[in-house]
C-alpha cells in the first residue's frame, strides 16, 4: 500500500526521501509528507496530492541528516493535509509513518483520551503515535516505547518512528507490511519497497513480522517483540536501477508490457529441458514428490494473480489431470476450507506481500498441508513462508495495473503443468517436446503482437467514449477475457465485464445494442465453432464486435467490425499472447481519455491491508 522511506546518515535527508517516495508512488498516491529533525526539532510537511507537490514545498529547506517520508493510500481518514503522514504526539516530540491498519485503534483511542491525549486527524495512525508518548513519558526510552506500544496493538502495520528526545536513532517495526533496511557506508536507509534505496544501496535486510529495528548511521540492531536479539545476514539486490526507470516509454505501463518477450523468456530461461519436453525448477526440486503425488491442487491468489490461477487451473485439469481448485484468498479462510492430506497449495502473489493472499496460506499451513509460492519479489513474505517455491523473474513491476507480471505468471504454471503432466505420465515425451519448442516461440510471437499496434490504438480512439463493455471467451481464454476487463475499469474507469461467452445468453445478452461494444478472444482452438455462434449473436442485435483472432482467418471477417490478429500457438499457451492486445486496448484507451496510466484513482500496487 503506501510508501515509506526513512534516513540517516551525512547526505541531506530530505533530498534522498523525497527521492525515494518519487519511486513508491505506485504504492499510494492520496497524500504525501515528510518529517526531518534538526538541532533536537521536528519539522513536518505534508500534503494532499502527489510527491512532487511536496517536493516544491520542501525545496530550499535547510539540510537535515534524518527523516521519515511517507506517500498514503488512504484506509481510515480521507485524503487530505490532516490525515497525511507523519503524524506526531501531543508535543510535536515523536513522529511515526505508518503502513497497516490499526484494527483496535478505536478502543486505544477512547482510553489515551481518558488520559488526555488530544488527536487532530481521522487515522488509525496517529493513536500509534500517542501511545508511544504515553510509553515513553514513562520509559524515556524510544525503542522500549515503541516495543511496548506495540504489544497493545491489534492489526497490521509497517512503521518507523523518529524522537526529538533521542535525534540520532530510527526505530522501526514490521506486522504484515513490508520494510526493509539499507546498509550503507555512515549511512542507513528503511524502506517499504528495494526501488527507494537501490541508488544507495544493493545490501538489504528484510525484517520479519513481529521484529523491531533500532537503526543509527553505523549500526543496525534487530529484536523480537519480545526483546529478544535477531541475527539475520544482509541480502544483496541484484536488479538495476534502469529496470524501474522508463526506459524512454511515456508510461510505466507501457514499458512493463513492451518488457514481456524479455520477461516471458526469463520466466522459461534454464527451466526447460528440450531433449526430454520436460520442465524442471531448482525452487521445487526437494518437494516435487509431494506436487506430482498430490491428491488436488487449491491455488490462492487476489486480482489478476487470480486470472492467472484460472487459467491454471484449465491446463493443469486439461493435461496433468489433477483437480484444481481456485479461491479468492481474501475469502478462503472465512469459507472453513475442507484441506485433507494429499491436498497441495499454491499461492500466487507479484508482490510476495499481498495480505488477503499471506493470511490465506498460514491458514492452509496450520490445517498441515504443504503451501508453494509463485512470487515475483524475492526475499517477499510470501516467498519466505511458503514451504518451497518458483520465482517468476519480471523484475520489478511498477505500473499499478500489472501486465508483465500476469504473462510471467501464466509461463510458470505453464512449466509446472510440464513438469507434473510428464512424471504422471498424462502427456508422451512427444507431446512434452511439441509444448517446448512452442514456448521457445513465445517471446518472438509477442514481439510481433508489440510491433503491430496502430490498429489497436485506432479502435480506442473510435470507443473512448463508450461507458460500457463486454469481454468474451471460452475455455482456457476464458479468464483472459476477465482479465481485459480488470485492466480497462482499472485505468480508464469505463465499466467493463468479463463472461465465458456461452454465458451470455444468460443475462448479458439483454445489455447487448449498438452503444455496447463486445470483445471477443476468438481463436482457432477447440471453442472456436462455438464463439462464432457467439460472435453471431451480438452481431444480430447490432453490437459492436471487436475480435482478437489468429492471423488469416477469414471467416471471422464477415463477422466482425475490428480483428486484431495474433499469430498462432499452443492452446494452453494462448493466453500469454491472447491478453497482450487487451492489455494495449486499456493502455490506449486511459491514454485518450486523459487518465493517469500509472497512478489510477483509488488503486495502489500492493495492498497490504485487508
Amino acid at each position: 500500500m503506501c510508501g515509506i522511506v526513512g534516513y540517516i546518515g551525512d547526505k541531506d535527508a530530505c533530498k534522498v526521501i523525497v527521492e525515494g517516495l518519487k519511486r513508491l508512488e505506485y504504492r499510494g498516491y492520496d497524500s504525501a509528507g515528510i518529517a526531518l529533525l534538526r538541532e533536537k526539532h521536528i519539522d513536518v510537511t505534508k500534503t494532499p496530492g502527489k510527491v512532487s507537490k511536496l517536493e516544491k514545498m520542501v525545496s530550499g529547506l535547510r539540510p537535515a541528516k534524518i527523516g521519515i517520508g511517507h506517500t498514503r493510500w488512504a484506509t481510515h481518514g480521507e485524503p487530505n493535509t490532516v490525515n497525511a503522514h507523519p503524524h506526531t504526539d501531543c508535543s510535536g516530540n515523536i513522529a511515526i509513518i505508518h503502513n497497516g491498519i490499526i484494527e483496535n485503534h478505536s478502543s486505544l483511542k477512547t482510553k489515551l483520551t481518558s488520559l488526555g491525549h488530544t488527536f487532530k486527524s481521522q487515522t488509525d495512525t496517529e493513536v500509534l503515535a500517542h501511545l508511544i508518548e504515553e510509553f515513553y513519558s514513562r520509559t524515556e526510552n524510544l525503542e522500549m516505547a515503541v516495543r511496548l506500544a506495540l504489544k497493545d496493538v491489534n492489526g497490521t502495520f509497517g512503521i518507523v518512528v523518529l524522537s526529538a528526545a533521542e535525534p540520532d536513532v530510527l526505530v522501526a517495526a514490521r506486522r504484515g507490511s513490508p520494510l526493509l533496511i539499507g546498509l550503507g557506508d555512515s549511512e542507513n536507509l528503511i524502506a517499504s519497497d528495494a526501488s527507494a534505496l537501490i541508488r544507495h544501496t544493493r545490501d538489504v535486510i528484510y525484517m520479519h513480522d513481529n521484529e523491531i529495528a533500532v537503526i543509527t548511521r553505523t549500526n543496525v540492531s534487530l529484536k523480537n517483540l519480545d526483546d529478544e536479539a535477531v541475527e539475520r545476514e544482509a541480502e544483496h539486490l541484484t536488479f538495476d536501477l534502469e529496470q524501474i526507470e522508463k526506459g524512454g516509454f511515456a508510461h510505466f505501463m507501457l514499458k512493463e508490457i513492451n518488457e514481456q518477450p524479455e520477461t516471458v523468456l526469463n520466466a522459461f530461461r534454464g527451466r526447460l529441458i528440450d531433449d526430454e519436453g520436460v520442465s524442471k525448477m531448482g525452487g521445487l526440486r526437494e518437494v516435487e514428490e509431494k506436487i506430482v503425488n498430490a491428491r488436488r491442487f487449491v491455488i490462492l491468489a487476489c486480482g489478476t494473480s487470480w486470472h492467472a490461477a484460472l487459467v491454471g487451473k484449465y491446463i493443469l485439469e486439461q493435461y496433468a489431470q489433477i483437480p484444481v481448485e481456485v479461491d479468492y484468498a481474501s475469502e478462503f479462510r472465512y469459507r472453513n476450507p475442507v484441506l485433507v492430506e494429499g491436498d497441495v497449495v499454491w499461492a500466487i502473489s507479484q508482490s510476495g506481500e499481498t495480505l488477503d493472499t499471506l493470511a490465506a496460506l498460514r491458514e492452509a499451513r496450520q490445517r498441515g498441508v504443504p503451501v508453494y509460492g509463485i512470487v515475483n519479489v524475492v526475499g517477499s513474505t510470501i516467498a519466505r513462508e511458503t514451504d518451497a517455491g518458483v520465482y517468476i523473474h519480471a523484475g520489478p513491476e511498477i505500473g499499478v495495473a500489472s501486465t508483465k507480471a500476469f504473462t510471467s505468471q501464466l509461463a510458470v504454471l505453464n512449466l509446472i503443468n510440464l513438469l507434473v503432466a510428464r512424471r504422471r505420465k498424462t502427456i508422451t515425451a512427444e507431446q512434452g517436446k511439441e509444448i517446448v519448442e512452442e514456448m521457445h516461440r513465445l517471446p518472438g510471437k509477442i514481439r510481433q503482437i508489440l510491433d503491430n499496434t496502430a490498429q489497436i490504438e485506432a479502435i480506442a480512439e473510435e470507443f473512448k467514449e463508450s461507458r460500457n463493455f463486454l469481454y468474451l471467451g471460452r475455455g482456457v481464454n476464458f479468464p483472459v477475457a476477465l482479465e481485459g476487463a480488470l485492466k480497462l475499469k482499472e485505468i480508464s474507469y469505463i465499466h467493463a465485464e468479463g463472461y465465458p461467452a456461452a454465458e451470455m445468453k444468460h443475462g448479458p445478452i439483454a445489455l447487448i445494442d449498438e452503444n455496447m461494444p463486445a470483445v471477443f478472444i476468438a481463436l482457432r482452438d477447440s471453442t472456436y465453432d462455438k464463439i462464432l455462434s457467439n460472435i453471431q449473436e451480438v452481431r444480430a442485435r447490432k453490437g459492436n464486435v471487436i475480435v482478437i483472432a489468429n492471423e488469416a482467418d477469414g471467416r471471422l471477417k464477415e463477422l466482425a467490425e475490428h480483428i486484431i490478429e495474433i499469430p498462432e500457438t499452443l492452446e494452453i499457451l494462448s493466453p500469454i499472447l491472447s491478453v497482450i492486445p487487451l492489455q494495449l486496448l486499456s493502455y490506449y484507451m486511459a491514454v485518450k481519455r486523459g487518465c493517469n496510466v500509472d497512478q489510477p484513482r483509488n488503486l495502489a500496487k500492493s495492498v497490504t491491508v485487508e
